[in-house]
């Protein structure tokens, strides 16, 4: 593995795990609805910006609805790290299988997140699918939740002899049970198409989505404000708990400003974008990042908000060092530049 491609890693593990924090801070201090609508919102901006324009670079255009729908899943979440199992019944039913451990609710983070999280990403996304197909007899059947302990995520894409009402595109059926899964028959992405790099930006970009999307309709949901103070204390708790994972990972020092400057430069670089660091006299240091992937096309008070709170990560990171580092942040425009001091 090359240094850049663990930085990825990184950056791809940091942004899951911050995904992680912004659920179960939601779930604790907004509350069961909160979270569900939330999910809901999030997952019906994902679907209407990933869905059909991911189905031609997946070879499925000509695949019949049910089982292209079934094997997007299984394969846009294979290329962002996340097993899934696809089990064909026929050209009108097909199933999907998330197996554990689950990246959604990655650990004991699975146990503080209340189930209307899932039903909110099952309707926003999965009951979806026949409306954008413009197929109105497509529907999902829900066999298994993780969220009730049951066996995990499970369930069907089924192409009715009828016309759906909007209320019966998800349904929950949990006295079903899958067919026996056949390796053979999995698909996976194609090799010439996905070399490794590729899969590691893939799941770097795939964690790092739900952060941005994430971020943006929760301000809409519970006000610009009350988002910005969640994720930004999502955000730094995330850098403080993750920060020796990443230096470990990346061969860093846990020491002065050279050090911390040395982690950010590393650390950042996996996000593809460019990255410059001085230093003077081994107590000063700026690090200079050009390109800002986590907000690249985002314009006015939806990226304020985003760079806001993305910068805590790194605060947080710097603030996990065993030496005192004060470091600040400053917008210029396509590139932050983080300035290092050691804290008087």
């Amino acid at each position: 593995m090359t240094d850049e491609t663990s930085a990825i890693d990184v950056q791809a593990h940091l942004h899951h795990e911050y995904f992680l924090g912004l659920q179960l801070m939601v779930s604790v201090e907004e509350g069961r609805e909160a979270i569900g609508e939330w999910m809901f919102r999030l997952f019906r901006r994902q679907h209407e910006a990933k869905f059909l324009s991911s189905f031609e670079k997946l070879g499925l255009t000509d695949q019949p609805d049910a089982v292209a729908c079934a094997k997007y899943h299984v394969l846009s979440n294979t290329v962002g790290g996340v097993g899934v199992e696809y089990i064909e019944e026929s050209d009108r039913k097909a199933w999907v299988r998330f197996r554990y451990p689950r990246w959604m609710y990655d650990g004991p983070a699975i146990c503080g997140i209340p189930a209307e999280a899932s039903r909110g990403f099952l309707k926003g996304w999965y009951a979806q699918n026949g409306v954008s197909l413009k197929n109105p007899r497509l529907g999902f059947v829900c066999v298994s939740e993780d969220l009730t302990g049951q066996f995990g995520l499970c369930g069907y894409f089924q192409e009715y002899d009828h016309d759906l009402r909007p209320d019966d595109r998800l349904r929950f059926a949990p006295e079903e049970v899958p067919p026996p899964h056949d390796p053979s028959k999995q698909p996976s992405p194609p090799d010439e198409q996905w070399s490794a790099e590729r899969l590691a930006k893939a799941g770097r970009n795939y964690a790092m989505e739900y952060c941005r999307n994430g971020l943006r309709e929760l301000a809409g949901l519970i006000g610009r404000d009350r988002a910005q103070d969640i994720g930004g204390r999502a955000a730094r708790l995330t850098g403080l708990q993750q920060y020796r994972f990443m230096a470990d990972a990346l061969d860093c020092e846990d020491g002065d400003v050279p050090d911390a400057a040395r982690f950010l430069d590393a650390v950042l670089s996996g996000m593809g974008d460019d990255v410059r660091t001085e230093t003077s006299d081994g107590d000063f240091a700026r690090v200079h990042q050009h390109g800002l992937r986590f907000v690249r096309g985002i314009d006015g008070s939806d990226r304020e908000l985003l760079l806001s709170c993305w910068a805590e990560l790194w605060h947080g990171a710097i603030a996990s060092h065993r030496a005192f580092i004060q470091v600040t942040h400053e917008d210029r425009g396509d590139a932050v530049t983080w300035t290092l001091s050691p804290r008087r």
